[in-house]
């Protein structure tokens, strides 16, 4: 690559960047229903049609924001997974939820508008997939330690729910039992259920220490999926 296209895709990751950042701000001031990509383009001091560069659409802009925000709550969770790696799979567990929980509290506008509601008009598209899935590959490989390790104890399945249990196993994680891929997608559903009752206020009145309950909701959602006390 010569210099100068070394310096004009530096400059576009720049912009790129920038957009992005001011894009966040708008999503924090009101809402990811009305990002609005003219007011982007006015906040830089941008005419519209050099955006549209970048961006061609609302979607587009939308897509990526969501992709960043879903590689940076991974991140965290990753991150917290290897600190615990010389821990026994039920503490990795917990420490990887707190992440998601501190990620949450720091970044509650990127958490909204990918665990908040839907945003009117957009339908995701397939790209946020392997971002969307990293802080559950995270707790598949948790589950995947213990049960090649220590082992699992995962609640048994009512004959109604194995089949299901089952497609799920087989689509998640091949190597785990049924009974493992079924619990784990309840704790997972739970816990950003925990996460966004406190991020969106319906604590309020409810739980004054919500760490300690968080832990401890944490640590009853491990058990459920069948991992062992240390």
């Amino acid at each position: 690559m010569s210099t100068a296209q070394g310096a004009r895709a530096r400059a576009r990751q720049e912009i790129t960047a920038a957009i992005k950042e001011a894009a966040r701000r708008q999503l924090a001031a009101e809402g990811a229903a009305k990002l609005s990509l003219r007011a982007v383009a006015r906040e830089l001091g941008m005419v519209s049609s050099a955006l549209y560069r970048y961006f061609p659409s609302r979607d587009e802009l939308l897509t990526a924001l969501i992709i960043d925000a879903y590689d940076s709550l991974g991140e965290a969770a990753e991150r917290a997974r290897d600190a615990a790696a010389d821990v026994p799979p039920r503490a990795r567990w917990t420490a990887v939820c707190e992440a998601v929980r501190g990620w949450a509290l720091a970044h509650p506008h990127e958490y909204a508008l990918i665990y908040g509601s839907p945003v009117p008009g957009y339908s995701a598209p397939e790209t946020t997939v392997p971002a969307a899935a990293r802080v559950g590959m995270v707790f598949i490989g948790i589950l995947r330690d213990a049960h090649q390790g220590p082992g699992l104890a995962a609640p048994a399945l009512p004959a109604d729910l194995r089949p299901e249990a089952a497609r799920m196993a087989a689509d998640l994680a091949p190597d785990l039992p049924p009974e493992a891929a079924a619990a784990l997608v309840a704790a997972w559903a739970q816990l950003f259920g925990l996460v966004g009752f406190e991020l969106f206020g319906q604590f309020n009145r409810v739980v004054e220490d919500r760490e300690t309950f968080f832990r401890h909701a944490a640590d009853r959602l491990a058990e459920s999926t069948g991992l062992g006390r240390p």
